[in-house]
């Protein structure tokens, strides 16, 4: 089957290091200020209509539609038929934030106080259906919700449903907003979190991520069509792929065996080598297991070594967004020829095997295929490959 290419031709994000991809770019290459990711100053009535329309979707289908805004304005005005648009958004664990009001609300006051848009706003598709609708997008509309691993695996299945000819157009990321009193609660007793909420990702003093929130929205085009019209067009998703450790809900598989398995398969679907990798924006969680099976298998795979950066250093670890949110940081780091440096590290942990982290400061760079790894509770792995627009 002759697979056609994907291009991406807009990016938006919500994070906490900044709103919009600008200040989201300037934020990862400034000292992290704020211990708590959340995304401070987010005004929802800018997106919707009216503050009615937003006080009826979930905070994490907020961002969505930000971010989606953002990456539609700059991708241009896309001739696809309706049916051939698509929209693909992975999301952790979906409208909590509601969930958690309505479950205080009912207690407090009554069954019949629960708010009739209680089921609409929690759905974990929610802000697929949300885009679809918005923009009279008819073709396939889903998502994903494969924890730390969904906005990864999103852009991956977006980008198929391209090169497969099912769609011409996909918006394709993940969304997130967790940050609720009791999430923060499980977290904290499973000691996933840093007990002083700091990320310091591959480094000999991590201890546990730092939880954040926020979303990312990559607009992907099949290639002859964006050229065409004469889209500025921003990169290439490569290749995708997905795989289970089949090992543990929560640990990784021994050696990062099923991270292995996964980075390989990524590379034979792009139809490249390791030694074709320049750069890697790894998982990089700063919790101790994740981060020394991934480093595992980073060595097991490239001998050579890529450049490697965990910008949840400064974003903090946004879960079912954390994918899509670094797939976006990489096209930016394409677009200004810097890899932004893993904030919070400072020195390798030295039983880990040797990988070549970025640390102090942004380190110049000739674009090259680059890799993007997510990896989530319940075993799930996804690797998606990006290489620069003129590749």
């Amino acid at each position: 089957m002759q697979f056609r290419r994907v291009a991406v031709t807009g990016v938006g994000v919500v994070a906490s290091c900044g709103i919009g991809k600008d200040a989201f770019w300037k934020g990862l290459l400034s000292p992290v200020e704020d211990v708590e990711r959340r995304v401070h100053d987010f005004d929802p009535s800018l997106y919707f209509e009216n503050k009615k329309e937003a006080r009826r979707a979930d905070r994490f289908s907020q961002f969505a539609f930000a971010a989606a805004a953002e990456a539609l304005e700059q991708a241009g005005e896309i001739d696809a038929a309706p049916t051939r648009r698509g929209v693909f958004l992975g999301t952790g664990i979906g409208g909590l934030t509601t969930v958690e009001e309505q479950i205080i609300n009912r207690h407090e006051n009554g069954d019949r106080r629960v708010s009739p848009f209680l089921v609409p706003m929690m759905m974990a598709n929610a802000a697929a259906g949300g885009l679809s609708m918005r923009y009279g997008w008819q073709g396939p509309a889903e998502n994903t919700v494969t924890a730390c691993a969904a906005g990864t695996h999103s852009i991956g299945n977006g980008a198929r449903w391209i090169a497969a000819d099912r769609c011409d157009a996909v918006l394709a990321g993940g969304s997130e907003a967790a940050f609720t009193a009791t999430a923060l609660a499980g977290f904290r007793n499973m000691t996933a979190l840093s007990p002083n909420n700091r990320s310091m990702p591959f480094d000999a003093k991590r201890n546990g991520f730092a939880m954040a929130e926020g979303a990312a929205v990559l607009v992907l085009e099949e290639w002859e069509r964006a050229e065409a019209r004469g889209a500025t067009i921003l990169a290439e998703v490569m290749g995708a792929a997905s795989t289970a450790d089949a090992h543990h809900i929560t640990a990784p598989s021994p050696g990062g065996a099923g991270a292995v398995n996964c980075m390989e398969l990524s590379l034979q679907d792009a139809g490249l080598n390791a030694e074709d990798i320049v750069h890697i924006n790894a998982h990089g969680t700063s919790t101790p297991l994740n981060d020394a099976a991934e480093a595992e298998a980073i060595n097991k795979v490239f001998g050579h070594k890529p450049i490697v950066t965990s910008t949840k250093g400064v974003t903090g670890h946004a879960l079912g967004a954390a994918g899509a949110i670094e797939a976006a940081a990489i096209v930016l780091a394409m677009q200004h020829e810097l890899i932004p440096p893993t904030a919070g590290h400072d020195e390798l942990d030295p039983d880990m095997p040797e990988i070549d982290v970025v640390k102090g400061e942004a380190r110049p760079w000739t674009p090259g295929p680059s890799m993007s790894n997510s990896f989530g509770f319940g075993g799930h792995n996804g690797t998606l490959i990006l290489g620069p627009a003129g590749s």
